[in-house]
């Protein structure tokens, strides 16, 4: 399990996670909720070994990892698949996915690389066109390929479905949930709360850098007033899609 105990995060003299307990079971998804500012990339940076906490510990079945950096935290079994995507454009998928392994032992790398494939049939068809030129949608695909690369126990998904266009979000989710079914633990960041609640199975939400409400995911589909206490009227609306990307 993941275990994450009173962490706390500072940015000088500001405290951006105050105290934030949460959990991760292998093969669930477990879902952070939280207006901006609330803390929740910041603490899946810490995790990943991005950021330093300042008190609090990380764990994977009891092993500490609290501050350790991040090539460390990623060969302990955690990747974390960032907002916004974050490809490397100029390079061709297969590299991206290479570069994505390079932790990882050359013939398990191949095998991994050969489930991607099959789980993304759209990189496999496209593996040397340059990363750059994939919709917003492929590029994410291609982020969660390159996180699967380092073979690990934990994903953190940093706002998967920002910007994509809704039918796109059905696909990332659908992904998510293949994830989690192949034995993988997932903490997904997620602003689209409708989605996020189809697959996890536990709910966070944070505010001003604390956990506000912690509890199952049935809790909150059966009595979406939990969320609205907490998040207000718009918690169950999607996101902005004014501008979606394919």
């Amino acid at each position: 399990m993941l275990e994450i105990n009173d962490l706390h995060v500072s940015y000088g003299h500001v405290e951006a996670v105050a105290g934030v307990d949460l959990s991760v079971r292998p093969g669930t998804v477990s879902l952070v909720l939280g207006p901006n500012g609330a803390g929740k990339s910041t603490t899946l940076n810490a995790v990943a070994g991005m950021v330093r906490p300042t008190s609090g510990s990380v764990r994977i079945d009891g092993a500490d990892l609290t501050g350790l950096p991040a090539h460390r935290v990623v060969a302990r079994g955690i990747a974390l698949v960032p907002e916004g995507r974050r490809v490397f454009a100029p390079l061709s998928i297969e590299e991206n996915l290479r570069l994505g392994g390079h932790t990882t032992k050359a013939s398990r790398a191949r095998e991994i690389s050969d489930r991607v494939y099959e789980m993304f049939p759209v990189l496999h068809d496209r593996r040397r066109s340059a990363a750059g030129l994939l919709s917003g949608g492929e590029q994410q695909m291609l982020a969660f390929g390159r996180g699967l690369m380092s073979d690990p126990a934990y994903v953190l998904l940093d706002e998967p479905s920002m910007g994509l266009a809704p039918a796109m979000v059905d696909v990332v989710i659908e992904k998510v949930a293949v994830m989690a079914e192949a034995g993988i633990g997932v903490l997904m960041v997620e602003q689209n709360t409708e989605a996020g609640l189809e697959i996890a199975s536990e709910v966070t939400v944070m505010s001003r850098g604390s956990v506000v409400f912690r509890g199952p995911s049935e809790r909150v589909r059966s009595d979406p007033s939990v969320l609205r206490a907490f998040l207000g009227d718009a918690a169950l609306s999607g996101p902005d899609s004014s501008a979606p990307v394919a």
